[in-house]
């Protein structure tokens, strides 16, 4: 799984087109370049879960490559699996950067939240590398884990990729430790032995177990108060009603009584630098908020979380809206206008 400048050389220094009648150097050359991209894909998915943002996830991507051509070609051909090296040194690399992200979390601007995505964000590229690829599966609760392949060929499987990287559950791995959220992303959702795990984050098999069945219960307690997606999607279209005709009253009924609203701006757009709490003051705040803002367009928009809302102004994204619905009504509300992580809605 080597790479050269000239796509005309292949991975010893020698003339892609000199052909020696035993095979097309030139078709191998580029069936290794779709596997570099496709593991590429494979770890930004992965690189994601752990950090939260694609910003920090293509960082961490970029450095596990750095140090798979930093080796002599010779080095690399010795190493019998090359995905697993890379998902190791990407795993390394994630507990590093989680550490040092925490710090600057601490200094954020504001309440951080992950980086919104659109659905389906990572179906093609994780389902098309899913070679050791995984999803949390219905049974996380009993601690089974249910392994996926070719997820981008099955929409059922699409759904599950979907909900693996939502903002529910990304604002649980949030509160883990860099271990336990290391050790939990490595094994329940990308299938890595414990043991390949222990040597990623310096404990013994035993305690990485431990560290992962602790943040399976928590995964777990999110994951029971979810409800159908069909579910969801009827609420946020009561929502959506309810704000549209500015009824203060609708808009109560269809927020949990202890609803939470917190906006992430990252002190470079005006956002609520504080978390808004109960019914009534969040429905008078979003009320507010449309507003102030007329002329922005608040337009429905297909999430990792379900149906969402993508905040358009002079036809650019400047803010993603994600809704968490808890027992028919909605129980978080979270608003990412930070421009550095609504890279994924401005393509």
């Amino acid at each position: 799984m080597t790479m050269t400048d000239d796509p005309e050389r292949d991975a010893h220094g020698t003339d892609a087109r000199e052909d020696d009648g035993d095979g097309d150097p030139r078709r191998d050359a580029r069936a290794e370049l779709a596997d570099v991209i496709d593991e590429r894909r494979r770890l930004l998915a992965l690189a994601y879960r752990m950090l939260g943002t694609t910003g920090e996830a293509e960082d961490a991507v970029q450095e596990t490559y750095v140090r798979w051509y930093r080796m002599s070609d010779a080095e690399r051909d010795a190493i019998a699996n090359p995905a697993g090296w890379l998902t190791r040194v990407a795993g390394r690399v994630c507990l590093d950067l989680l550490g040092t992200a925490r710090a600057r979390r601490e200094r954020y601007v504001g309440p951080w939240l992950p980086e919104p995505l659109p659905a389906g964000y990572f179906a093609a590229g994780t389902g098309a590398a899913a070679t050791s690829a995984a999803t949390v599966s219905a049974g996380v609760a009993g601690g089974s884990v249910t392994a996926q392949t070719d997820a981008a060929t099955d929409p059922l499987d699409r759904v599950t990729l979907d909900e693996a990287v939502s903002s529910a559950l990304l604002v649980v791995l949030e509160a883990m430790t860099p271990p336990e959220r290391v050790s939990f992303v490595l094994h329940d959702v990308f299938a890595v032995p414990f043991p390949e795990i222990a040597e990623i984050v310096g404990r013994s098999p035993a305690a990485v177990r431990q560290l992962a069945t602790s943040a399976r219960r928590r995964v777990a307690a999110e994951r029971s108060r979810q409800v159908s997606r069909a579910e969801h999607d009827a609420v946020v279209a009561a929502f959506a009603a309810a704000t549209q005709a500015g009824d203060l009253a609708a808009l109560t009924r269809v927020l949990d009584p202890d609803v939470t609203l917190r906006s992430d701006g990252g002190g470079l757009v005006s956002a609520a630098r504080k978390p808004v709490f109960g019914a009534e003051n969040v429905a008078r705040f979003l009320l507010g908020l449309l507003a102030k803002n007329p002329t922005d367009r608040v337009e429905p928009a297909a999430t990792t979380d379900g149906t969402g809302f993508a905040v358009l102004r002079d036809s650019v994204v400047i803010g993603v809206v994600n809704l968490n619905v808890v027992a028919g009504r909605v129980a978080d509300l979270w608003i990412v206008m930070n421009p550095e992580k609504l890279g994924a809605w401005r393509v």
